[in-house]
């Protein structure tokens, strides 16, 4: 048997492939990659974490919004982040979520389960319940960078925005815990913030059949789409915006309180998920740019290509 190990240039560690050549046939495997964890509010660590290692990166697109930590978790290669850096000081409007993304697809995630403070337009769904998110509407007016595509076109199919086989995990691994109410499905309006919803808009927002309101998760989606890794929003609810005649109009302790409450779930969610998450991918979010690029070839800047290569590479030269 003649055994072959191959690391593509400018890829090592984010894959590799192990060629076998036995009997005439040959063996092509790919290792399974890292799987991102995007913390909200609230979520700055997780615990249960080996061989922790802190990774500052510079990207195309500037810093992200602070030093990734890399581990192992139930056996597999995570990368976690907190999208407004420990001690929360980035608000939603600056985060660099170009930069964020990039930097989980440089260290080789293939895969991210994003959690993310959201406030409920729906009576069923209570503070502290957990919401599997399936679609988006935004309502950032495109205040912030949400491409990677500036130099060139690229039209991404997003119909449907999140992974149905990371998102399927998620929600089975939710299901299975004590102590935890998910729901299946439901629709994440991404508003500009900082501030809160006024009642018109709350009441608007519901008008258009809208599950939960929050601040981020929207372009996270579009990018690591663009960047072909899989995504996943677990949405944790805690509060009923300021539609609700019953309770109070949501406030920031009223989010810290709830949320701090349910971070513990939300970490069991997770640990949970990343324990369920298949090795290989099937899904086409591996190939959502193989027919989306649409710039000629030869008009795509020379540092564009370079900026790019871990995102376009196997398609652009």
């Amino acid at each position: 048997m003649d055994l072959e190990f191959c690391l593509p240039a400018g890829q090592a560690g984010i894959y590799f492939e192990f060629y076998a050549l036995n009997f005439g046939f040959i063996v092509k495997e790919k290792a399974m990659g890292k799987i991102g964890i995007i913390g909200g509010s609230g979520l700055y660590q997780i615990e249960g974490i080996k061989n922790v290692k802190k990774v500052a990166l510079t990207t195309p697109f500037g810093r992200p919004s602070g030093e990734f930590i890399l581990g192992k978790l139930k056996g597999k290669e995570v990368v976690f982040l907190p999208r407004h850096d420990v001690g929360h000081r980035i608000p939603p409007s600056h985060i660099n979520y170009r930069a964020n993304i990039f930097g989980m697809k440089k260290l080789g995630v293939d895969r991210i389960i994003s959690v993310s403070a959201c406030g409920s337009l729906k009576e069923e769904l209570k503070p502290l319940d957990f919401v599997v998110i399936d679609q988006f509407v935004d309502r950032t007016n495109y205040a912030r960078d949400m491409s990677f595509f500036d130099k060139m076109v690229a039209h991404i199919e997003f119909a449907h925005p999140v992974c149905q086989v990371l998102s399927a995990a998620v929600y089975k691994a939710a299901k299975s815990l004590d102590g935890v109410t998910v729901h299946n499905g439901g629709t994440y309006i991404n508003m500009e913030g900082p501030a809160f919803s006024t009642q018109a808009e709350s009441n608007l927002y519901r008008s258009w059949g809208m599950d939960v309101i929050g601040m981020t998760n929207f372009a996270e989606a579009k990018l690591a789409r663009e960047a072909e890794i899989c995504f996943s929003t677990l949405a944790a609810v805690t509060d009923y915006d300021c539609w609700h005649p019953q309770h109070q109009s949501v406030t920031i302790d009223m989010v810290i309180k709830n949320l701090l409450k349910n971070v513990q779930n939300a970490k069991r969610i997770i640990v949970e998920a990343i324990e369920g998450v298949p090795s290989e991918r099937n899904c086409s979010c591996k190939d959502a740019l193989k027919h989306a690029i649409i710039t000629d070839k030869k008009l795509i800047p020379a540092k564009a290509k370079k900026d790019l290569e871990i995102i376009i590479g196997k398609y652009i030269k």
